[in-house]
């Protein structure tokens, strides 16, 4: 039986948070007291490629905080593809947990394809 899903990403993972880092070739995320252009945010900051300031992930809230100022200070399509890589990571992890296989398929578009079985 198939089913597709939807996800709305919260980052509350480190292990996956590492693990879409790593996908991206991003260097590792740090964990302090980050600049975000006026404001300071606690949480794990992640340099993305070309942004002026980090993407701070709150993993107690889930929230990501960040400013690009609408695309001058950072590509949208960077933060996207970073979201995009924690969903798969997060999805992977929770996979291997339970007991379930895996694989997966980058589509035409950018958008990953997971398949998700049980092992028999």
């Amino acid at each position: 039986m198939s089913h597709i899903v939807q996800i709305k990403t919260e980052v509350r993972d480190v292990e996956a948070l590492m693990g879409a880092c790593r996908r991206l070739k991003l260097a590792d995320p740090v964990n302090a007291n980050h600049h975000v252009f006026a404001v300071h945010r606690q949480g794990w900051g992640v340099k993305l490629p070309g942004w002026n300031y980090p993407v701070v992930c709150n993993t107690d809230t889930g929230a990501v905080d960040y400013d690009n100022y609408n695309g001058s200070w950072g590509k949208q399509a960077e933060l996207d593809k970073f979201l995009q890589a924690y969903a798969v990571e997060k999805a992977v992890l929770e996979a291997q947990r339970n007991g379930y296989s895996m694989y997966e398929t980058e589509l035409p578009d950018g958008s990953i394809e997971l398949n998700i079985t049980m092992e028999a």
